[in-house]
């Protein structure tokens, strides 16, 4: 089996930076069908299938800058060496980069960190893209992408805006984010943020315990294969009822996979309970709005232009965006 180096070794050639500063943005992405489980832990290989929607403007930007030392701010907050956040990104800098090289490396979110909104995710992908720029790769989005996911999987889907599929397959040099070619315009996503601190369990740790513990995991995977066709289907023909009613069920059977896991992950609060009865009384009521949830306690809308007033009406504080209304560019 290909390691980590060997991998990297065979999509780019270590430069060094040919420029002394660099910057990128990249969306946060929320998977509607999810991503929860590695067939390869090292190269971030997922289990099965997902399919995701961006976050328009919402994401991170990523700014480089060669420096005496490795450093690291968060929303202008330094990290300490120590911290787990620290290692993470500089053992995923020191892949792609000479080691002799250091870099002050600053982060900006507009999404709360840590809070199951794929912050992760569009770190990894805006420093994925600035790496590039400062060691001029020039290499394709594809090559990125597959890099971007050894930081973290669901990086590879934050290189493209919009609808992005993500498949599970052997071959690491395969296992990239595909940019699906459809605009809807009329798709509205909410978010719901009962709580913006860092969450108890990091995704990465509570997806290997509930892989290696729970006896509903491998039934999940089944499931999931699943419902990635029926997501396929229902976004090429905008089929928007079997869009809405097959993220909720991917969701909701996802947690259940975690309550079922030895100890059981929890990441609902009460918040989210009451949310998710409002949510399906407005369906009751003949509004067609259905959420998804990621590792986290915070609630995701998904709802057509045409009913956003009346579910604003029971969720006045939503945040309302529209994922193919494009602010920043990934080039930028």
């Amino acid at each position: 089996m290909i390691d980590k180096k060997s991998y990297v070794g065979q999509l780019i050639s270590l430069k060094i930076p040919t420029i002394e500063f660099s910057e990128a943005f990249a969306p946060s992405n929320i998977a509607l069908c999810k991503y929860w489980g590695k067939r390869n832990l090292d190269l971030n290989i997922p289990s099965t299938p997902s399919l995701s929607i961006s976050l328009g403007n919402r994401g991170t930007k990523v700014q480089l800058s060669i420096a005496p030392q490795n450093s690291l701010s968060i929303n202008g907050k330094c990290i300490a060496q120590e911290s787990p956040v620290f290692k993470r990104t500089f053992d995923f800098i020191e892949l792609l980069v000479p080691k002799n090289i250091k870099l002050s490396v600053q982060s900006e979110n507009n999404i709360p960190t840590a809070a199951g909104l794929a912050s992760s995710a569009s770190f990894f992908a805006a420093l994925t893209i600035s790496l590039d720029k400062l060691c001029s790769w020039k290499v394709s989005l594809q090559t990125l992408s597959c890099l971007a996911r050894l930081g973290s999987g669901s990086a590879c889907r934050s290189l493209h805006h919009g609808f992005v599929k993500w498949l599970s397959c052997d071959d690491p040099f395969q296992s990239y984010g595909i940019p699906m070619d459809v605009q809807w315009e009329e798709l509205r996503i909410g978010l719901l943020i009962f709580d913006d601190k860092e969450k108890l369990m990091p995704s990465r740790q509570a997806m290997l315990h509930t892989q290696n513990t729970s006896s509903l995991y491998q039934s999940w995977c089944e499931n999931s294969n699943s419902d990635f066709e029926i997501f396929h289907n229902a976004i090429e023909k905008k089929n928007f009822q079997a869009l809405g009613e097959t993220a909720e069920y991917n969701a909701l059977s996802l947690h259940a996979v975690m309550l079922s896991a030895r100890p059981a992950i929890i990441y609902s609060q009460p918040e989210t309970l009451k949310a998710i009865i409002k949510i399906h009384v407005l369906r009751q009521n003949g509004i067609q709005v259905y959420f998804t949830q990621d590792a986290g306690p915070n609630l995701k809308l998904i709802f057509l232009e045409n009913d956003l007033e009346c579910i604003l009406e029971d969720f006045p504080r939503m945040e309302v965006i529209n994922p193919f209304s494009r602010v920043d560019n990934l080039s930028t």
